[in-house]
């Protein structure tokens, strides 16, 4: 499914990234660039980021998160 719109981006290439490492979404926009544009996307990015992100990975602040 694509998450981004404006870059073309997938709920599979965020999990990609996630897997490689990226825990913030930050790190996930300086990969695929999502967030950029419209900011729309950046609410279900984080949300896949806490999903998929090994355990203790993700950013534990969530949707207030500062790293963003």
């Amino acid at each position: 499914m694509i998450v981004c719109i404006c870059r073309g981006v997938s709920d599979r290439e965020i999990r990609n990234v996630v897997s490689r490492g990226a825990s913030s979404l930050a790190e996930v926009r300086a990969e695929l660039g999502t967030g950029e544009c419209c900011g729309k996307c950046s609410q279900q990015v984080r949300e896949l980021i806490e999903q998929h992100a090994p355990a203790g990975q993700a950013c534990p602040s969530g949707a207030a998160c500062a790293c963003a």
